[in-house]
């Protein structure tokens, strides 16, 4: 009587562990797991034996969990699209220990626009908090193109504040991730701003820049006002009115190229654009600047 007794036990035990794999999920799988290997026991071979339907839908709960997360992304979006960036903020930072990198990109984002809203150290306390979010981000997706992005942005705003040096050291990293957030999404307008926005920055590089960068790289970044152009052209046909320092930049990269008439053009266009965020008032100061640097008053 003693195998029918064992074998009924052996039954027991593994309609035991089923139910608290239910009830646990994919904690309790390792746990039991690990237990009935460590003591042998016979219900781990009672176990492998189930039908296939008997095992419980473990992945039932990160769906779930999948679902809710989305809602917040969601939700996280349209609080971005009206410029409510300390609520997008206060949305995301409740999931800021979130495996998943479209929470934590977000999260980058909206920490890196409510920093931009103060000045200081206010403003260097929230971007280096987003980096360290798009730094995880990257981790957990190196193929999503938001996290590229956002890394090379972040990747040079820091770099701000370390010094000319930094930033100039850091400028291959910042356009190798721009490159490939382009290669993963070649119609993103912020991705395309970016690298115009890179190369005008090396196109103008002023000489005593020019010579750090020379000590830094035997061969430093450079680049064109033509290629920066390029860019900015590419950025406001994927997504018209998408930002206004495109029109403004698109504005300057012709008055360098010594075309004031097509200058003279997008920068009017730029105050025609409704401020609605910090970045906003900067770009329509600007504009206003380079207009009377033609001869325009406004």
């Amino acid at each position: 009587m003693a195998r029918p007794i064992q074998k009924l036990q052996s039954v027991y035990s593994t309609v035991h562990i089923i139910k608290r794999i239910r009830l646990g999920g994919v904690y309790h799988i390792q746990k039991c797991l690990f237990h009935l290997v460590e003591k042998r026991s016979t219900s781990f071979k009672a176990f492998l034996t189930l039908p296939i339907t008997l095992i419980p839908p473990v992945m039932a709960a990160t769906t779930q969990t999948s679902t809710e997360l989305q809602k917040v992304i969601d939700e996280s979006e349209a609080l971005y699209e009206k410029k409510d960036f300390p609520g997008c903020y206060d949305l995301l930072v409740a999931h800021e220990n979130s495996n998943d990198a479209n929470i934590l990109w977000r999260l980058a984002r909206a920490a890196t626009e409510k920093g931009k809203m103060g000045e200081g150290d206010e403003r260097k306390k929230y971007i280096y908090e987003a980096w360290g979010y798009i730094s995880k981000a990257l981790e957990l997706d190196n193929t999503n193109f938001a996290c590229h992005k956002w890394y090379g942005i972040l990747l040079d705003y820091t770099a701000e504040y370390e010094g000319t040096k930094q930033r100039i050291s850091n400028a291959f990293k910042v356009k190798e991730h721009f490159m490939k957030a382009i290669e993963l999404n070649p119609k993103d307008a912020t991705t395309l701003h970016c690298l115009g926005y890179w190369c005008f920055l090396f196109a103008d590089m002023p000489w005593y820049q020019r010579k750090v960068a020379s000590v830094i790289f035997a061969s430093p970044p450079t680049s064109t006002y033509d290629e920066a152009l390029e860019y900015f052209i590419k950025a406001e046909e994927a997504e018209p009115d998408f930002y206004n320092q495109n029109k403004v930049l698109l504005g300057k990269t012709y008055m360098r190229l010594k075309d004031k008439e097509t200058a003279k053009k997008y920068l009017l266009k730029a105050l025609e654009h409704e401020d609605k965020t910090t970045d906003d008032a900067k770009a329509r100061k600007e504009a206003v600047d380079l207009l009377k640097e033609l001869g325009i008053k406004v």
